[in-house]
Protein backbone atom coordinates (compact mmCIF):
# COMPACT_ATOMS: atom_id res chain seq x y z
CA UNK A 1 0.00 0.00 0.00
CA UNK A 2 1.41 3.38 -1.05
CA UNK A 3 0.91 6.22 1.43
CA UNK A 4 1.68 9.82 0.47
CA UNK A 5 4.37 11.82 2.25
CA UNK A 6 5.15 15.53 2.67
CA UNK A 7 8.70 15.47 1.25
CA UNK A 8 7.74 17.73 -1.67
CA UNK A 9 5.92 20.16 0.63
CA UNK A 10 8.94 20.25 2.98
CA UNK A 11 11.30 20.87 0.05
CA UNK A 12 9.14 23.79 -1.14
CA UNK A 13 8.90 25.23 2.39
CA UNK A 14 12.72 25.16 2.63
CA UNK A 15 12.92 26.97 -0.71
CA UNK A 16 10.82 29.79 0.76
CA UNK A 17 7.36 28.84 -0.51
CA UNK A 18 5.58 29.00 2.82
CA UNK A 19 2.01 28.47 1.56
CA UNK A 20 1.87 25.36 -0.64
CA UNK A 21 -1.54 24.35 -1.96
CA UNK A 22 -2.32 20.76 -2.96
CA UNK A 23 -5.04 20.59 -5.62
CA UNK A 24 -7.10 17.73 -7.05
CA UNK A 25 -10.46 17.19 -8.73
CA UNK A 26 -13.20 14.58 -8.82
CA UNK A 27 -15.70 14.05 -11.61
CA UNK A 28 -13.79 14.68 -14.83
CA UNK A 29 -15.16 11.58 -16.56
CA UNK A 30 -18.82 11.07 -15.52
CA UNK A 31 -21.78 11.60 -17.83
CA UNK A 32 -23.73 13.53 -15.20
CA UNK A 33 -23.24 15.92 -12.32
CA UNK A 34 -20.61 18.52 -11.45
CA UNK A 35 -16.84 18.48 -11.45
CA UNK A 36 -15.48 19.29 -7.98
CA UNK A 37 -11.98 20.52 -7.14
CA UNK A 38 -10.44 20.93 -3.73
CA UNK A 39 -7.33 22.57 -2.34
CA UNK A 40 -5.59 21.84 0.95
CA UNK A 41 -2.81 23.73 2.75
CA UNK A 42 -0.76 22.25 5.60
CA UNK A 43 2.28 23.68 7.36
CA UNK A 44 3.41 20.84 9.62
CA UNK A 45 3.60 17.05 9.77
CA UNK A 46 1.28 17.19 12.81
CA UNK A 47 -1.55 18.13 10.44
CA UNK A 48 -1.17 14.90 8.44
CA UNK A 49 -4.05 12.40 8.85
CA UNK A 50 -2.46 8.91 8.77
CA UNK A 51 -5.28 7.16 6.85
CA UNK A 52 -5.25 9.68 3.98
CA UNK A 53 -4.11 8.48 0.59
CA UNK A 54 -5.40 8.67 -2.99
CA UNK A 55 -9.18 8.79 -2.41
CA UNK A 56 -9.75 6.01 -4.97
CA UNK A 57 -7.73 3.66 -2.75
CA UNK A 58 -9.84 4.37 0.36
CA UNK A 59 -13.18 2.94 1.41
CA UNK A 60 -16.14 5.29 1.65
CA UNK A 61 -16.05 4.97 5.46
CA UNK A 62 -12.35 5.93 5.52
CA UNK A 63 -12.98 8.88 3.19
CA UNK A 64 -15.80 10.19 5.36
CA UNK A 65 -13.66 9.93 8.52
CA UNK A 66 -10.69 11.58 6.79
CA UNK A 67 -12.92 14.32 5.35
CA UNK A 68 -13.82 15.61 8.81
CA UNK A 69 -10.23 15.33 10.09
CA UNK A 70 -8.70 17.11 7.08
CA UNK A 71 -11.10 20.02 7.48
CA UNK A 72 -10.35 20.20 11.20
CA UNK A 73 -6.54 19.93 11.09
CA UNK A 74 -5.43 21.63 7.85
CA UNK A 75 -4.33 25.27 7.85
CA UNK A 76 -6.95 25.97 5.17
CA UNK A 77 -9.01 24.19 2.53
CA UNK A 78 -11.35 25.19 -0.28
CA UNK A 79 -13.81 23.42 -2.56
CA UNK A 80 -14.91 24.56 -6.03
CA UNK A 81 -17.96 23.13 -7.80
CA UNK A 82 -18.79 23.58 -11.50
CA UNK A 83 -22.10 22.16 -12.70
CA UNK A 84 -22.98 20.19 -15.82
CA UNK A 85 -24.34 23.17 -17.79
CA UNK A 86 -21.07 25.05 -17.27
CA UNK A 87 -19.10 21.91 -18.21
CA UNK A 88 -21.07 21.84 -21.49
CA UNK A 89 -20.36 25.53 -22.04
CA UNK A 90 -16.67 25.57 -21.11
CA UNK A 91 -15.53 22.04 -21.96
CA UNK A 92 -14.23 19.75 -19.24
CA UNK A 93 -10.63 21.09 -19.22
CA UNK A 94 -11.70 24.67 -18.62
CA UNK A 95 -14.40 23.55 -16.17
CA UNK A 96 -11.74 21.77 -14.09
CA UNK A 97 -9.60 24.93 -14.20
CA UNK A 98 -12.61 26.98 -13.06
CA UNK A 99 -13.32 24.60 -10.15
CA UNK A 100 -9.64 24.68 -9.11
CA UNK A 101 -9.58 28.48 -9.33
CA UNK A 102 -12.65 28.70 -7.06
CA UNK A 103 -11.01 26.35 -4.52
CA UNK A 104 -7.82 28.46 -4.63
CA UNK A 105 -9.78 31.68 -4.14
CA UNK A 106 -11.58 30.26 -1.08
CA UNK A 107 -8.26 29.15 0.46
CA UNK A 108 -6.70 32.58 -0.07
CA UNK A 109 -9.75 34.26 1.44
CA UNK A 110 -9.48 32.04 4.55
CA UNK A 111 -5.74 32.69 4.86
CA UNK A 112 -6.06 36.38 3.97
CA UNK A 113 -2.91 35.90 1.88
CA UNK A 114 -1.76 34.54 -1.48
CA UNK A 115 -0.72 30.96 -2.10
CA UNK A 116 3.02 30.77 -2.93
CA UNK A 117 3.08 27.49 -4.85
CA UNK A 118 0.56 24.97 -6.20
CA UNK A 119 1.08 21.22 -6.54
CA UNK A 120 -1.67 19.49 -8.51
CA UNK A 121 -2.61 16.03 -9.67
CA UNK A 122 -2.31 15.26 -13.39
CA UNK A 123 0.01 16.60 -16.06
CA UNK A 124 -2.79 17.26 -18.55
CA UNK A 125 -4.66 19.90 -16.53
CA UNK A 126 -4.57 23.57 -17.49
CA UNK A 127 -2.27 25.85 -15.49
CA UNK A 128 -3.70 28.52 -13.22
CA UNK A 129 -2.35 31.82 -14.60
CA UNK A 130 0.16 33.84 -12.53
CA UNK A 131 0.96 31.01 -10.08
CA UNK A 132 4.00 28.78 -9.74
CA UNK A 133 2.49 25.34 -10.30
CA UNK A 134 3.83 21.81 -10.51
CA UNK A 135 1.56 19.28 -12.27
CA UNK A 136 2.30 15.73 -11.18
CA UNK A 137 1.23 12.39 -12.61
CA UNK A 138 -0.20 10.28 -9.74
CA UNK A 139 0.23 13.28 -7.46
CA UNK A 140 -2.74 12.13 -5.40
CA UNK A 141 -0.89 8.88 -4.72
CA UNK A 142 2.43 10.46 -3.71
CA UNK A 143 1.96 13.85 -2.06
CA UNK A 144 -0.12 14.39 1.06
CA UNK A 145 -1.61 17.81 0.25
CA UNK A 146 -2.90 16.49 -3.07
CA UNK A 147 -4.19 13.26 -1.48
CA UNK A 148 -6.07 15.28 1.15
CA UNK A 149 -7.54 17.47 -1.60
CA UNK A 150 -8.61 14.34 -3.50
CA UNK A 151 -10.53 13.13 -0.44
CA UNK A 152 -12.37 16.44 0.02
CA UNK A 153 -13.25 16.59 -3.68
CA UNK A 154 -14.44 12.98 -3.87
CA UNK A 155 -16.55 13.09 -0.70
CA UNK A 156 -18.11 16.43 -1.68
CA UNK A 157 -19.01 15.19 -5.15
CA UNK A 158 -20.36 11.84 -3.95
CA UNK A 159 -22.63 13.61 -1.46
CA UNK A 160 -23.93 15.90 -4.21
CA UNK A 161 -24.70 12.86 -6.38
CA UNK A 162 -26.50 11.10 -3.50
CA UNK A 163 -28.68 14.20 -3.21
CA UNK A 164 -29.39 14.05 -6.95
CA UNK A 165 -30.38 10.40 -6.53
CA UNK A 166 -33.31 11.48 -4.34
CA UNK A 167 -34.46 13.81 -7.15
CA UNK A 168 -33.75 11.43 -10.06
CA UNK A 169 -33.91 7.92 -8.52
CA UNK A 170 -34.31 6.00 -11.81
CA UNK A 171 -30.67 6.58 -12.84
CA UNK A 172 -28.96 5.01 -9.80
CA UNK A 173 -26.72 7.99 -9.03
CA UNK A 174 -26.30 6.62 -5.50
CA UNK A 175 -24.26 3.69 -6.86
CA UNK A 176 -22.31 4.97 -9.90
CA UNK A 177 -22.33 8.74 -9.05
CA UNK A 178 -22.80 9.62 -12.72
CA UNK A 179 -20.14 7.45 -14.37
CA UNK A 180 -21.03 5.61 -17.57
CA UNK A 181 -21.74 2.19 -16.09
CA UNK A 182 -23.94 -0.42 -17.77
CA UNK A 183 -26.72 0.35 -15.28
CA UNK A 184 -26.49 4.09 -16.00
CA UNK A 185 -26.45 3.65 -19.79
CA UNK A 186 -29.47 1.31 -19.61
CA UNK A 187 -31.36 3.91 -17.54
CA UNK A 188 -30.53 6.62 -20.10
CA UNK A 189 -31.81 4.37 -22.91
CA UNK A 190 -35.02 3.73 -20.99
CA UNK A 191 -35.75 7.15 -19.48
CA UNK A 192 -33.77 9.60 -21.59
CA UNK A 193 -31.56 12.23 -19.95
CA UNK A 194 -32.24 14.49 -16.99
CA UNK A 195 -31.18 18.02 -16.15
CA UNK A 196 -27.76 17.10 -14.71
CA UNK A 197 -26.56 15.03 -17.68
CA UNK A 198 -23.65 16.54 -19.61
CA UNK A 199 -25.04 17.10 -23.07
CA UNK A 200 -21.62 17.66 -24.62
CA UNK A 201 -20.40 14.18 -23.58
CA UNK A 202 -20.73 11.01 -25.61
CA UNK A 203 -23.11 9.13 -25.58
CA UNK A 204 -25.41 11.85 -24.16
CA UNK A 205 -24.71 14.03 -27.20
CA UNK A 206 -26.54 11.52 -29.40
Amino acid sequence: MVYPDIKLEEKLWKEGYKVVLGLDEAGRGPLAGPVVASGVVISDIKQVIPIVRDSKKMTEKQRNEAYDEIRKKSVAYGVGIVGSRDIDRLGIQRAVLEAMSIALEIVERKLNSKVDYIIADGENILSIPKYKMKKITKGDLLHYSISAASVLAKVTRDRIMYEYHTKYPVYGFDSHVGYGTKKHLEAISKYGICDIHRRSFKPIRK
